[in-house]
């Protein structure tokens, strides 16, 4: 499962990586023809339209719970056991947030199937793109994240809460002030 979720890990990167990478090749391209060439509308909405697919695909695949930026005064002041608590409400808040708007946010999404891009076309048909398409990766990043912090929701009721990052760097619960216990640290206080 590990490997699985790994190598998941690391096609996401990829993916999020090559999108960004396009995003520059095409602004690349954008300046060559603005200054060169004739000047093509297509590529200003190309990356406007790859900006939304790396940002949601990145927040639903690639960003951790603990790269957020948070505002925990409150939540690093009070003991481990209220953490928990205070873990548990936001995972649980977010889930059901996320879950709550999810089919207003479709539908809207579904409606936007009668908009179609301005002028990026697709190169295969020729057509231009349904909006819903453009903006599909919302419903995905929904999903996911409500997914994800599901998940968080029912480890932090079996494990506690996240571990601050004072308590990754230090190695113990400094607002409890009990020191961490490692299992190598038993086994050489046993001998």
């Amino acid at each position: 499962m590990k490997a699985f979720i790994k190598g998941f890990s690391r096609l996401t990167e990829a993916i999020a990586g090559g999108m960004l990478a396009a995003i520059f090749l095409i602004f690349l391209l954008q300046i060559l023809l603005r200054y060169f060439f004739t000047p093509a509308g297509w590529t200003l909405e190309l990356i406007g339209i790859l900006w939304v697919w790396v940002i949601f695909f990145s927040c639903a695949f690639i960003v951790r719970e603990r790269d957020h930026v948070k505002f925990d005064i409150i939540y690093l002041s009070v003991p481990r056991r209220v953490r928990q608590v205070f873990a548990m409400l936001a995972a649980a808040a977010i889930v059901v947030g996320m879950l709550y708007s999810f089919l207003p946010t479709w539908d809207y999404i579904d409606w936007m199937k009668i908009r179609k891009t301005a002028t990026v076309r697709n190169p295969f048909s020729g057509e231009k793109i349904p909006l819903r398409t453009v903006f599909s990766i919302y419903a995905v990043f929904m999903l996911v994240v409500a997914a994800r912090y599901a998940w968080l929701f029912f480890d932090i009721m079996r494990n506690g809460p996240p571990k601050t990052e004072l308590e990754m760097v230090v190695g113990y619960n400094v607002v409890d002030e009990h020191p961490r216990v490692d299992v190598e640290d038993d086994e050489d206080a046993s001998k």
